[in-house]
């Protein structure tokens, strides 16, 4: 589970707790192959056992800003959706936050792209009564699965009314 219980009200049920899909990670991994293989060529080439720790403390900076930054990003990100709300979750220093009630939710709409349709992720696009329109949840893993879940709630919390739709 990737909420706290602690965030929940009395009766509250969580019915989907995901966190971004790992597809976020490719990159930082990529970079870090590459950022120590760059170190290990330098270990070689260069003899001076100055210039090699000059060498690896800025790959180390580098992986902690280019593959540990983003990889802490992913670890504190989380949604759910509950029998009550929509619950967006993300930060590592700074935390922020996004509350939806059910009851706002006017649809609930998911975005995949060729890539996302490889990988089985998506945006979920989540339209509410409120003057701030949409909140696009993106890289969500089985995005479809999660709209159809949503779709479902909503479906009986309106009272039969079909107010959600696939994307393209």
């Amino acid at each position: 589970m990737v909420i706290s219980q602690k965030l929940l009200n009395p009766g509250e049920e969580i019915l989907v707790s995901t966190r971004t899909h790992a597809k976020v990670l490719i990159l930082p991994i990529i970079t870090l192959a590459l950022l120590l293989a760059a170190g290990v060529l330098f270990q070689i080439k260069i003899d001076n056992g100055t210039a090699q720790l000059v060498v690896w403390g800025v790959i180390g900076v580098l992986i902690l800003w280019r593959v540990v930054g983003p990889f802490l990003v992913w670890l504190t990100a989380s949604y759910t959706i509950t029998n009550r709300r929509l619950i967006t979750r993300h930060g590592v220093i700074t935390r922020r936050g996004h509350d939806i009630p059910l009851g706002r939710i006017s649809d609930v709409a998911y975005e995949r792209d060729l890539i996302d349709r490889v990988l089985g992720c998506g945006t979920l696009v989540v339209s509410d009564a409120s003057t701030n329109g949409q909140v696009l949840i993106y890289d969500i893993p089985r995005v479809e699965e999660t709209q159809r879940e949503l779709n479902q709630l909503l479906h009986r919390l309106h009272g039969g009314e079909t107010r959600t739709h696939e994307g393209h």
